[in-house]
C-alpha cells in the first residue's frame, strides 16, 4: 500500500487535522453541507493551508466509491507503518514496562481500526502485525480508528515469530488469546512488560505464533457462541490490562 491515501468521514479529517496537519495536501468538500461540524473543518483547512476543492456528492463518490465519505475527502500523506526492526530503539525509549498488542493476520480494516481505537483507550504503547496476509493502515482503518492510527505507533514484521522471540529475548511476556486455553484471562497477571497476542478472525492464532506465546488465556464465554470478534476481544482483553496495571486509579493517564 502507498502511503499516500485518501482518507474520508468527520472523525479521520478531524484526527489527521489535529495530529498531522503538514501530511494534509488536498481536501474535497461537500459544496452543498454547511453544517457546524463540515465548517470547523473547512476553517482548519484554512488555517492549515491546504488546497481546498468545494465539489458535487457525486464527485466525491469518484473519488472513494460508495462509502460514508460525510462530505468531505482529503489526500493524507500518512507516516508509514515502521518495521520491526525499529522495535528495539522504540522499547529503550520507553519508562516502566511496556504493554504491546500483537495482531496475527488480521485482514478486516474495520477489525483492525477497532483494534486500534481499543489500543488506543486501554494504554497500549504500541501495535505490531505481520507484514503479509494482514491488513496495514488503509482508508477504511484510519476511518474506523478515529484518530489512533494516526497516533498509535505501528509496526510491521516481515517475521512475526522472529519478533515474537526477540520480545521475549528482551523479557517481554507473551499471552496469547486462545479459546481453547484452560487458564482464564481474569486469572493471569498482566502488571509486567507484556505483549497481548491475539489472532485472525475465525482462526485465531497460528500454530507457531501460538508456541512462542509463554501462557494462553480464554476469555469466559457465558453465552451460545464460541468465540468474540477479534476487535471486541482486544477491548476487552486490553482493558483488563488496563485495570491490572492501574488499580488504585482506573483514570489514571
Amino acid at each position: 500500500m502507498s502511503d499516500i491515501d485518501l482518507i474520508y468521514g468527520l472523525h479521520s479529517a478531524r484526527a489527521a487535522l489535529a495530529f498531522d496537519a503538514a501530511r494534509v495536501t488536498e481536501a474535497w468538500l461537500d459544496k452543498r453541507r454547511r453544517d457546524a461540524r463540515l465548517q470547523r473543518l473547512r476553517e482548519k483547512l484554512r488555517a492549515a493551508g491546504c488546497a481546498m476543492h468545494e465539489v458535487e456528492v457525486r464527485d466525491l463518490r469518484r473519488l472513494v466509491g460508495e462509502v460514508a465519505h460525510q462530505g468531505i475527502v482529503l489526500r493524507y500523506a500518512g507516516a508509514p507503518p515502521q518495521d520491526a526492526s525499529d522495535l528495539d530503539d522504540f522499547l529503550d525509549r520507553m519508562v516502566g514496562p511496556p504493554l504491546l498488542l500483537v495482531l496475527d493476520q488480521v485482514q478486516d480494516p474495520h477489525n483492525l481500526g477497532a483494534c486500534l481505537r481499543a489500543a488506543d483507550g486501554g494504554g497500549v504503547d504500541a501495535v505490531i502485525v505481520p507484514r503479509d496476509r494482514a491488513v496495514g493502515l488503509t482508508p477504511v482503518v484510519r476511518k474506523v480508528a478515529a484518530g489512533a492510527a494516526e497516533t498509535m505507533p505501528f509496526f510491521q514484521a516481515t517475521n512475526l515469530a522472529r519478533c515474537l522471540r526477540e520480545l521475549k529475548d528482551r523479557g517481554i511476556w507473551l499471552i496469547g488469546a486462545a479459546d481453547e486455553a484452560e487458564q482464564s484471562l481474569y486469572s493471569a497477571d498482566l502488571t509486567g512488560p507484556l505483549a497481548l497476542v491475539l489472532g485472525a478472525e475465525g482462526k485465531g492464532l497460528r500454530r507457531l505464533t501460538r508456541e512462542h506465546c509463554d501462557v494462553l488465556v480464554a476469555l469466559p464465554m457465558a453465552g451460545t457462541v464460541e468465540s468474540l470478534n477479534v476487535s471486541v476481544a482486544t477491548g476487552v482483553t486490553v482493558y483488563e490490562a488496563w485495570r491490572q496495571r492501574h488499580p488504585l486509579n482506573p483514570g489514571a493517564h
